[in-house]
């Protein structure tokens, strides 16, 4: 079975085609993708009307160019997958209307999938992918959550984001710092440069029980010392100050990853999404994990930003699992505001 995936939630144009045998793990055939970063760079952030049209422009060649490298053609298709939400309402509905329009062409079924299941999974795509049950960091956009996945479609919130998620973190905190966008990888980047331990920084909630997230007083705080600077200050406290920043949201993430996985008893994690390709995050997961004899699963870099891969294997995932609402009436919604269906388990709710 032949999975076509189209991903436009943001300022991404993601196009993808992956294929199931049984209940192997999907193979990725073919990807593109296109990036609107530099178109708005000039703006400082995504100007949604400017991402909807380049959508229209790119959905169609993309598609062309993945079934070319598949050595596939429409013809071979037999479900078209795009993401329903959440994300920008014009940019989900170019992506919604060109997957049914497709698929009523084809005669073939579509499959609207939620763009955090298809960050969530996107690491069974790895060389080395995960096994279920793990636990979850998904850090993508303005969700940071912490979620006990024991199968597709079965998720427990275990910690959720309060005000701040922690790439909104990196993303203004970089704005404050007079960086430019996006604002993550240029604070990263920045930070490389500088002290970790130069400026003391709030770590939100660490001292509670609690694995939900909070970094709205972290960007206050980088705020207060931001507003120290002037034309004349050197780069160095600036690179200090991105490196402090840094050093205070991966130590956020990471001790609440490793007290979700004490107290769920899992020994395997998984972290998606886009703040996932940060390296220090990466670094120090890595080595607590290692500490404790505990897995821990990436995507692959290429496929922690937003791509039309994740949102095929999502589909096809569901698909063997005979868990998806596929449509033939081609008539179709789009959910800029969509919670992702979580439980509270057990560990979570004794909390």
């Amino acid at each position: 079975m032949r999975v076509l995936g189209i991903e436009t939630s943001c300022d991404e144009t993601g196009i993808a085609l992956v294929d199931t045998v049984g209940d192997a793990t999907p193979l990725l055939l073919a990807q593109a993708l296109y990036s609107q970063v530099d178109m708005h760079a000039a703006y400082g952030g995504v100007v949604p009307e400017l991402a909807s049209r380049d959508h229209i422009r790119r959905v169609l060649p993309l598609t062309r160019e993945v079934l070319n490298a598949a050595g596939s053609d429409l013809a071979s298709i037999d479900v078209v997958a795009y993401t329903r939400g959440p994300g920008l309402a014009g940019a989900l509905l170019v992506g919604a209307g060109v997957a049914c329009s497709l698929a009523a062409a084809l005669g073939k079924p579509a499959l609207g999938i939620h763009h955090l299941e298809g960050h969530l999974l996107s690491p069974f795509l790895s060389a080395d992918p995960p096994t279920f049950p793990f636990v979850a960091l998904l850090v993508s956009g303005g969700h940071t959550q912490l979620l006990e996945v024991t199968g597709v479609g079965e998720y427990g919130l275990l910690g959720d984001t309060i005000d701040d998620a922690a790439g909104e973190a990196f993303d203004k905190s970089a704005k404050l710092l007079g960086l430019g966008y996006p604002g993550g990888p240029a604070l990263a980047r920045l930070a490389e440069f500088g002290d970790p331990n130069a400026y003391t920084l709030p770590r939100p909630l660490l001292q509670r029980d609690s694995l939900d997230f909070s970094f709205a007083g972290l960007k206050t705080a980088v705020r207060t010392h931001a507003l120290r600077f002037n034309s004349a200050t050197c780069e160095q406290p600036r690179a200090d100050l991105a490196a402090s920043t840094q050093e205070a949201i991966v130590d956020v993430l990471v001790r609440k990853s490793i007290a979700a996985l004490a107290r769920t008893g899992l020994t395997r994690l998984v972290v998606a999404g886009g703040v996932g390709a940060n390296a220090l995050l990466r670094s120090r997961l890595s080595a607590e994990c290692a500490k404790r004899q505990a897995r821990v699963c990436y995507p692959e870099l290429a496929l922690c930003t937003d791509n039309g891969a994740m949102i095929a294997l999502a589909a096809a995932m569901r698909l063997q699992r005979g868990i998806a609402a596929l449509s033939t009436d081609y008539a179709f919604d789009v959910l800029p505001r969509w919670p992702l269906t979580v439980s509270r388990p057990a560990a979570a709710a004794a909390a």
